[in-house]
């Protein structure tokens, strides 16, 4: 009886196992960001797209394929022309997920590398024709504008193959050698050119003052000019009286002044006493 008890036990044990193995080979799991579209042998891609849990499906008829629906990057590399033809080196950074309700055609025209076919195909289709809109300045100045362009003419196009961008952004913008020679040349031209301005109007300025300057001494001499001719001998005799004067107030305070000559006036007579 033990014997029989153990081995019913062991049959059951066997097909529980059996039973959990089979259950667990038609379970699949979808993570959490990531989508499934079913395979089936007989009726090809079905048009569901499974969520996030764990699902059934039937072994070897079905077969789920899983795709990350979050935002991935992608750097896009181009060398393209400017309008004035200039040799431009681009880099395009693009964020982009697929649109979930469009998963089957998805994989069914493209499969589940699609980025790898859709992006370096269209992203440096649209870079070259907007860029060709504008000269190698204006895509310096105006980049923003650039970038705004083509982020609206790629949005479009992306959406066509059933995926939506979420950034677009120039993340490298470079010119040819040619055109960089040229633009430093410019600086050092305009650099250049600022300083002779300077030195130019410094010039200017100081034959401005000069020009003044000497209208003041002619002024200033008509104005002692015209005095002479009204005050006569009474302007020079005042003078000689202030300077006689100063030469007193000099002479009070030197040590070695002991004796002035006495004379009708010691002022008036200082500058003889002096010359003699």
């Amino acid at each position: 009886m033990a014997a029989q008890f153990f081995n019913r036990i062991g049959q059951m044990g066997l097909g529980v196992a059996l039973l959990g193995g089979v259950v667990n080979s038609a379970l699949y799991n979808v993570e959490g960001g990531h989508r499934a579209v079913i395979f089936d042998r007989f009726t090809g891609i079905k048009e569901n797209v499974v969520g996030e849990g764990t699902h059934f499906f039937i072994p070897w008829v079905q077969r789920p394929i899983i795709f990350d629906i979050r935002s991935q990057p992608r750097n896009v590399p181009v060398i393209t022309g400017s309008k004035d033809l200039q040799n431009v080196n681009i880099t395009l950074r693009i964020l982009y997920r697929p649109i979930p309700d469009e998963l089957p055609k998805i994989y069914t025209i493209l499969g589940q590398d699609y980025d790898e076919r859709v992006l370096p195909s269209i992203a440096p289709e649209v870079l070259k024709a907007v860029v060709a809109q504008f000269d190698a300045g204006e895509l310096i100045t105006q980049r923003e504008m650039v970038s705004q362009r083509v982020s609206q003419e790629l949005t479009v196009r992306a959406k066509q193959f059933g995926f939506i961008l979420d950034d677009i952004s120039l993340t490298h913008l470079t010119f040819g050698r040619e055109f960089t020679q040229a633009v430093e040349m410019k600086q050092v031209a305009q650099q250049e050119a600022e300083k002779a301005r300077f030195v130019v109007e410094k010039a200017e300025q100081q034959k401005l003052a000069s020009i003044i300057s000497a209208e003041g001494d002619a002024a200033a001499a008509d104005l002692l000019a015209k005095s002479f001719g009204e005050a006569g001998d009474g302007l020079v005799e005042l003078r000689r009286i202030e300077a006689a004067e100063d030469i007193a107030y000099q002479l009070s305070r030197s040590r070695g002044v002991a004796y002035l000559p006495s004379g009708q006036s010691t002022l008036l007579n200082l500058p003889s006493t002096i010359a003699q």
